[in-house]
């Protein structure tokens, strides 16, 4: 029976791995390691499908290491004592042993101390954070790697790869795939690479060739093999960004009903992610100060959104777009930013006052850093009149508070505190 595209696919050394540059890139840690022959055991974390078994795979490849995948659920201490013993009579093996933060007290005791003679190479691979759920005494042992989202253009590449391969993949086959169909392909998984092979594998084996042979992959193909629609079928995908504008801008404007439609279309694209991103972008960017609350609470409903998946993570983001929608609104902070970053680029912050300068070291009296400086807790209001813009920014204002939410009103109150003890300052 042969294997699944994906499986297939799984690259044999570290230039074969798709993304994870700042893991395997040039100079990165993983391919340092590699290249040293200095392994040591680690834990992968993060999303399904985007790459945990294949590094480890490509580590196994790259340094001629014996390579054996175990579950640290299903599998026993007996599976890990046949590993141990063929470490023992074969010298290192590289482990990979998957949903490692199920791993019991029994076959951890086990594990440790082979951990500490380095007989075998564990690479621990999980979807849940390990800092949280993966016991210190492993913790200790190994070094943590996130993994980060496959981003389109390596799926694209890990596509492209599968469909000219003619020895593991499908280069057997003469495949043409539409540009609209590709573009449905990476983003119908979240970028699961793992789900984008076997659904292009089931695409081209339920296809029949035209005349001249070709397979032909159409958008309507790659519907019906992912079980996703396409958010709509333009050819130049404006209409994809479109719909994440409309989300956005429906609750910057306060219609619940018509950003519940837009996120239900992002949703049933399965653009998960972009929802989830854009929802805390919102939050932050729209509602802000005039109520920091319902920004935590976005925050707290993305990840139970993450936590859970779909179809279940549609409940926490629909009670998060209703919050945002009826919120107050400001967008003072980003305002604020973007109007000191401006002043950043065009060069005119430059230079910082003297008193404001780090004194922690033996000369910095010398050069006059931070004498004079008053500290403010040794003051009534915990305020002392003080310049901390530099010279030429003396004046300069970026944050104007607005009145909308009874949070960013109390902020106006104290920042006009703050201006009339100023005020009563220079008049004395």
């Amino acid at each position: 029976m042969q294997k699944p595209l994906a499986y297939r696919m799984r690259p044999t050394n570290i230039d074969e791995v798709v993304g994870q540059q700042h893991l395997v890139g040039k100079d990165k840690i993983i391919r340092r390691m590699v290249q040293a022959k200095m392994l040591s055991s680690m834990i992968l974390y993060g999303p399904p499908g985007i790459g945990k078994t294949s590094i480890a795979s490509a580590i196994a490849g790259s340094t001629k290491y014996a390579f054996r995948m175990l579950n640290a659920a299903t599998d026993s201490k007996k599976d890990l004592q046949i590993v141990a013993e063929e470490a023992k009579m074969s010298g290192t093996v590289v482990l990979l042993l998957d949903e490692i933060h199920r791993l019991d007290k029994t076959k951890q005791d086990f594990l440790l101390p082979l951990l500490e003679s380095g007989s075998i190479i564990l690479i621990g691979a999980t979807t849940e954070n390990p800092y949280i759920n993966i016991s210190p005494a492993i913790r200790s042992r190994v070094q943590i790697f996130e993994l980060k989202p496959l981003e389109p253009a390596d799926l694209k590449i890990a596509v492209e790869r599968a469909l000219h391969d003619k020895e593991k993949g499908l280069g057997k086959y003469d495949v043409k795939i539409d540009d609209n169909a590709m573009d449905l392909l990476v983003s119908s998984t979240n970028g699961d690479l793992r789900s984008i092979l076997n659904g292009l594998e089931l695409s081209v084996l339920s296809t029949e060739p035209e005349e001249n042979d070709q397979i032909h992959i159409t958008l309507k193909v790659i519907e019906e093999s992912v079980q996703k629609k396409a958010i709509s079928a333009d050819k130049n995908g404006d209409s994809h960004y479109d719909v994440i504008s409309a989300f956005q801008k429906s609750i910057r404007g306060s219609d619940p009903d018509a950003a519940l439609l837009y996120l239900a279309r992002l949703l049933e694209a399965g653009e998960l992610t972009t929802a989830i991103r854009r929802l805390i972008v919102c939050a932050y960017e729209d509602i802000g100060l005039a109520n920091p609350q319902a920004c935590s609470r976005a925050v707290q409903a993305a990840q139970v959104a993450q936590m859970v998946g779909l179809p279940e993570a549609r409940i926490p983001l629909a009670d998060a777009v209703i919050d945002l929608c009826l919120c107050p609104k400001s967008d003072t902070g980003i305002v604020a930013i973007d109007a000191a970053l401006d002043d950043v680029r065009s060069g005119k912050a430059t230079s910082i006052p003297d008193d404001l300068k780090d004194a922690h070291y033996k000369g910095a009296a010398k050069l006059g850093h931070g004498v004079g400086y008053k500290y403010p807790h040794n003051y009534p209001n915990d305020w002392v009149e003080q310049q901390y813009l530099p010279n030429n920014l003396v004046d300069r204002t970026y944050y104007q508070p607005k009145t909308t939410g009874k949070y960013e009103q109390a902020l106006k109150m104290r920042l006009e505190q703050i201006n009339g003890l100023k005020k009563n300052t220079k008049r004395s």
